[in-house]
């Protein structure tokens, strides 16, 4: 029996981590594929070798599927080769899940997805699906799923009908009333200044990534994210080859768990308010919140730093 919701596979070089999480799509037997790679980076021997070697992997597709490649010859880098390929994946297909080559889910996250995409299909309200969760569980006992204005991107789905919302350079954050109502409305104040620095070398083109440009855009239109119960997914990247998590925040807590079907459906789109504050507190490194103002600077300062040396 064959999966039918899409799946984007986004690859690079390394080999290890990619047949790891391949094994896991290849045990779901999706109906469509989708795969993009990006190109060696110039003159690096290892990268040809190791590109080679991902493109390999996928010589052993051996179920009946739509396969589409997007195998890009220059390096792109983070930026600009994932925000492409999701541009192409969305072109395709009106809904899907992405998983980058690092993130490995358990079984239980495609149903959760595919059942995700397919209840909140027609509501604007909800733009982002997320495999994981900051807390590991939060209310598991009494809910599969809640909802948050962030969630994170190891392991997601959205529609196209959300996508289409995103802009890679953020060319929206110039308007400086938009700038002030999304950090007074989503983020405390003692993170406003951290925030908008990072948006600020976003909109500059400093900042080599696309994740953060994904979560404005849902700011933008007050888009929530729907956040599963239990943690559905972990990273297994961390390492000296990974372009941006070479080291795991402490905050981290990489285990994965599995959703418990059929779901129980929320009967109304409402954010978690604690879960958002304890979401950002985490992701910040923060354990108390009145540390909040001396931590806060010193997370994106070390963010900054990892992601432009890369």
């Amino acid at each position: 029996m064959s999966f039918d919701t899409p799946i984007l596979f986004l690859v690079f070089n390394r080999p290890d981590v990619t047949k790891i999480v391949f094994e896991k799509i290849r045990k779901q037997k999706p109906k469509y594929l989708f795969i993009a790679a990006d190109g060696p980076r110039i003159l690096n021997n290892e990268d040809e070798e190791n590109c080679l070697a991902v493109k390999e992997i996928f010589n052993e597709i051996d179920w009946d599927c739509e396969l589409k490649t997007l195998y890009r010859i220059d390096n792109l880098g983070c930026k600009n080769a994932v925000s492409s390929a999701i541009d192409w994946f969305f072109d395709q297909v009106e809904e899907g899940i992405i998983l980058e080559d690092d993130i490995l889910p358990d079984d239980s996250f495609f149903p959760f997805c595919s059942k995700m995409l397919e209840h909140y299909r027609s509501d604007e309200k909800v733009m982002h699906i997320s495999g994981f969760n900051v807390c590991g569980t939060w209310k598991e006992k009494k809910q599969s799923y809640h909802f948050s204005y962030f969630g994170g991107i190891w392991g997601w789905a959205s529609w196209r009908r959300a996508w289409k919302h995103y802009d890679v350079n953020i060319l929206d954050w110039n308007d400086k009333q938009l700038q002030n109502n999304i950090l007074e409305k989503y983020f405390p104040k003692e993170m406003r200044v951290a925030r908008k620095n990072l948006y600020d070398d976003l909109y500059n083109g400093k900042i080599n990534t696309w994740d953060y440009q994904w979560t404005f855009a849902r700011l933008i239109y007050n888009g929530m994210s729907v956040i599963p119960s239990k943690n559905l997914v972990i990273n297994i990247g961390f390492n000296i080859d990974a372009t941006h998590t070479s080291v795991m925040p402490e905050w981290i807590l990489n285990h994965s768990f599995s959703m418990k079907m059929p779901m129980s459906i929320q009967r109304n789109v409402i954010c978690d308010k604690k879960y958002d504050e304890i979401h950002l507190m985490k992701s910040s490194g923060i354990k108390n919140r009145n540390y909040l103002m001396l931590s806060v600077q010193k997370y994106f300062k070390n963010i900054y730093n990892e992601i432009r040396n890369s």
